[in-house]
Order: structure tokens, then sequence, then C-alpha cells
């Protein structure tokens, strides 16, 4: 189910996503450092257990999941929220829950490039990752 996600993925291009972390609440400074922000994120899995690393010159994040299966989540932006990550028609789709807000992650795999649509009330980032 995951296995096309697996591996070592690099940031190749972003789009709105200035415009998605002030949705989100973002503050400024934080904003214009996630936007220089080139992350190269790395999946893995163990038996059930998924493991999302995001690695970038700013910070570094990782979660460790099973898909259906809610979990808590800081945020690279330090939000704390409620996760859950299910498998959807080939994609992994993350939903974040916190303080009567939500927001959505699809990641799916399209012609060998990860491709995540970030998705909060109407606005709508897409950010492409090639594997390393």
């Amino acid at each position: 189910m995951v296995e096309p996600f697996l591996g070592t993925w690099k940031l190749i291009s972003s789009e709105n996503f200035d415009e998605y972390m002030k949705e989100l609440g973002v503050s400024f400074a934080a904003r214009n450092v996630g936007g220089l922000a080139k992350p190269t994120v790395t999946i893995s899995v163990n038996g059930e257990v998924i493991t999302m690393k995001t690695d970038s010159t700013f910070k570094t994040t990782e979660i460790s999941f099973k898909l259906g299966e809610e979990f808590d989540e800081t945020t690279a932006d330090n939000r704390k929220v409620k996760s859950i990550i299910t498998m959807d028609n080939g994609s992994l789709v993350q939903v974040q829950k916190w303080q009567g807000k939500e927001t959505t992650i699809k990641r799916q795999i399209a012609n060998g490039k990860m491709v995540a649509v970030c998705t909060m009330n109407n606005v709508v980032s897409t950010r492409i990752y090639e594997k390393v």
C-alpha cells in the first residue's frame, strides 16, 4: 500500500505555500523561513508503523503512525494537532485538527514524483518532490 511512497524525496517545486501558511495562522517570520526551506522527506515502514521524517536546514520533524489511527503531532510551525493518516485510492491523506480548525495534506505518486496537495478552507498549495 505505502510502498510507492517509501524512500527519500526532495522538494523541487512549491506553489501558493505562503498563502497556505497564512491560512494556517503561521507568523510572518516563520512563513519567510518556511518559504525558503527545501525539505527532504524520508518515508519508511516497520511492520504496521510508518515513519515520515522531514529535514530542512531550519527544522527536523518526525512522525510515526499506523494508518487510520489518530495520533498527537507537533507540526514544523509548532501547532499541536490531532492527526490521522489514511490510504485512499493510492493517496496518503493526512487530516490535522486543532482549535476547531482543520487542514488536509494529500500525498500521491504521479509520474514518479510525490505530489503533496495542502488544503485549508479555500486555500490550496501544491508541493512536488522527486526521489533522491
